[in-house]
């Protein structure tokens, strides 16, 4: 007798955001001058009518969540995209989710999400990235094989964490980083590597699907209120000549604006920095503000020396070591 969970017809879900990948310009020939965020998201899956060859016999629904370029993205949209995604997956006939974003902060965002999600609908589930380098209106977008190929890798079997698919490539959400400014393959995993590739609708892993984080630092995103004040957490870099002059500013008090309370320094090679930007950070973390070090170099993780008087970033890039370092304030106990 035929269960009657596998008569419910399965679906995949699919949440705007924005971005270059619903952006638009005047002139298909240009690929840089045009505006994002322009097309909903039913309107950019209805425009690639070769989606329905690849859903496997599922449903395909989608959500308009916000409709920003991303480098605008604002932390009640991640909040709000976060509470979409898991009411979704907790759905039992939704196989996964499938998000549109823009590339500027795509790896924010997936780090954001790969934090706050619950691990057990994640370590089963996929929530899949994706973007495009050009916009909608171009003469040969990147969009339509981006969504083809995110749509495959979330109804492969075992698919499952928070992942990116860009020209081609699986990364991982918690390595994923954008690395070049204009050409269409404009993502890296660092030395880390991607998870894998999507070759014709087929998913070849290299590595293996992403953990959950199972409560190492996890923030559940019903102890996030609507309405929080998010903490106030800001990057430095170091730099030859590099003062401490940003960072004494940054202390100052201003009127309408939170107090600071967290710092990822992105220093030099393993998280060095100008004495003169240390001696600054040491005043703030006295001041009770916390310290990351994190690098700006591409690849490699800063590893801390027995002498390290601040935290380091335990391998993220400065953009994820402040969302993860802003998330821990928001605990009563700060962790990280």
């Amino acid at each position: 007798m035929q269960v009657v969970s596998e008569l419910i017809p399965k679906k995949l879900l699919v949440l705007g955001t924005g971005g270059t990948i619903a952006g638009t310009a005047s002139n298909a020939a240009d690929n840089i001058g045009y505006t994002a965020a322009q097309v909903g998201v039913a309107q950019l899956l209805a425009a690639v009518p070769a989606l329905s060859g690849v859903l496997r016999g599922h449903d395909l629904l989608s959500e308009q969540v916000a409709q920003v370029d991303s480098k605008d993205m604002r932390f009640d949209i991640w909040l709000a995209l976060a509470q979409r995604v898991a009411h979704h997956l907790a759905q039992p006939d939704v196989s996964g989710v499938l998000i549109t974003h823009g590339t500027d902060t795509l790896e924010e965002t997936a780090y954001f999400l790969h934090a706050v999600l619950p691990p057990e609908l994640i370590a089963t589930k996929p929530v899949v990235l994706t973007c495009a380098m050009r916009p909608a209106s171009a003469q040969t977008p990147d969009g339509p094989q981006n969504l083809m190929d995110a749509v495959a890798v979330a109804l492969t079997p075992g698919a499952h964490g928070v992942v990116a698919v860009c020209a081609g490539t699986l990364h991982s959400g918690l390595d994923v980083q954008k690395s070049h400014t204009y050409k269409l393959d404009a993502f890296t995993s660092g030395d880390a590597g991607p998870l894998g590739y999507v070759e014709e609708g087929q998913v070849r892993l290299t590595r293996n699907w992403p953990l959950a984080l199972m409560n190492k630092g996890q923030v559940a995103i019903k102890d996030i209120p609507v309405s929080t004040a998010w903490p106030r957490v800001e990057i430095v870099m170091n730099y030859a000549g590099c003062g401490g002059e940003v960072v004494d500013a940054l202390l100052l008090p201003r009127h309408g604006l939170a107090p600071l309370r967290g710092l990822v320094v992105a220093g030099t090679g393993n998280g060095t920095m100008h004495q003169d930007l240390e001696a600054a950070l040491r005043r703030a973390q006295q001041a009770g503000v916390k310290v990351v070090r994190s690098t700006r170099c591409a690849q490699g993780r800063v590893l801390a020396t027995a002498d390290s008087e601040f935290a380091h970033s335990d391998g993220l890039s400065p953009v994820k070591a402040r969302v993860a370092l802003m998330l821990a304030l928001l605990q009563p106990a700060s962790g990280m």
